[in-house]
């Protein structure tokens, strides 16, 4: 992977899974990490796992619960007080995958796209002035359950019917179709920013590399680990997309990363193909107009140019 030089690059829900693992590579490229997450005991946890892989880690902390929208606004003050030259990139991985029974954000909001969305859209609105200062990028991360979503015409957050994988599935075609419409209006801003949307494939805990103080091992059947490596892959080698995303020279605002193998389960990372449904302008200015709505936080392009 082709790299810019040393960025700060801030990962949201880095104490776990893939943000951790992103996190881990960042550090270990040379680059400063910022882990913005909910929890500061196992934001604590996933900086000493990091140190011990990697001696020369530069990492800060910020507190982000972006289900609570008063959460993202003290995040947003904290980060420019943390790094008030700016930052290089924003990797927006933290998420709720799947919810039993439906839960809603502090405000209001169905949890899964209250969290994964709109958490990040207005925590996106209000860090883009510090990715200004240093021509930086935002990258969401995508899915390929975004391919059986669909989002009501007339209300994007309407729950309907609750399905746990169902409104997963909205919640990142939400996330990608926010993550392409923020590239045109950026560009059409003549900001510097540029919009990226990266998806991990299927990416499992099982073939993880151990690192015990973000993720406890589970026993599991070791003859189960060959059947899956044929579809799908660690979370480790899910984050390097992300990662690519983040930092990669070669990468161009409004470009979906992803693995390039079979069905983009697993495999190295590459421009991949997006439903076109991710690319409906029309659905993206409706899910804005009501994404702003609903959070209050308004995006204001004009005033970056």
């Amino acid at each position: 992977m082709s790299t810019e030089p040393v960025r700060t690059v801030v990962v949201t829900g880095a104490s776990a899974g893939l943000g951790y693992h992103a996190a881990e590579q960042l550090a270990a490229a040379g680059h400063r990490v910022v882990l913005a997450t909910r929890d500061r005991d196992r934001a604590a946890a996933a900086e000493r796992s990091i140190r011990r892989h990697v001696d020369s880690a530069s990492i800060g902390h910020v507190h982000l619960d972006l289900a609570d929208l008063d959460s993202v606004h003290a995040a947003a003050d904290e980060l420019a007080a943390l790094e008030p030259d700016g930052v290089d990139a924003i990797l927006n991985n933290a998420g709720v995958v799947g919810s039993a029974t439906m839960s809603r954000t502090v405000q209001g909001t169905e949890l899964q796209i209250g969290t994964n969305h709109l958490g990040h859209f207005a925590w996106t609105a209000r860090t883009l002035p510090l990715l200004e200062r240093r021509a930086g990028r935002v990258v969401h991360l995508g899915s390929i359950a975004h391919r059986w979503a669909r989002l009501d015409t007339t209300d994007a957050f309407r729950v309907g019917r609750y399905s746990s994988y169902g409104q997963y599935a909205r919640s990142k075609l939400a996330v990608m179709l926010f993550g392409f419409e923020l590239a045109e209006r950026l560009a059409d801003s003549g900001s510097s920013v540029t919009s990226v949307v990266a998806h991990p494939g299927l990416s499992l805990d099982s073939l993880s590399p151990a690192r015990p103080d973000v993720a406890p091992s589970r026993p599991e059947a070791a003859w189960t680990r060959p059947a899956q490596r044929l579809y799908a892959q660690g979370k480790d080698a899910g984050a390097l997309p992300l990662v690519h995303a983040a930092v990669g020279a070669d990468v161009r605002s409004g470009e979906y990363w992803g693995p390039d193998g079979w069905m983009q389960l697993r495999g190295p990372a590459a421009v991949v193909r997006a439903e076109p449904r991710a690319h409906d302008r029309t659905a993206a200015a409706r899910l804005w107009a009501a994404s702003e709505a609903r959070s209050g936080v308004a995006f204001a392009l004009d005033a970056l140019v």
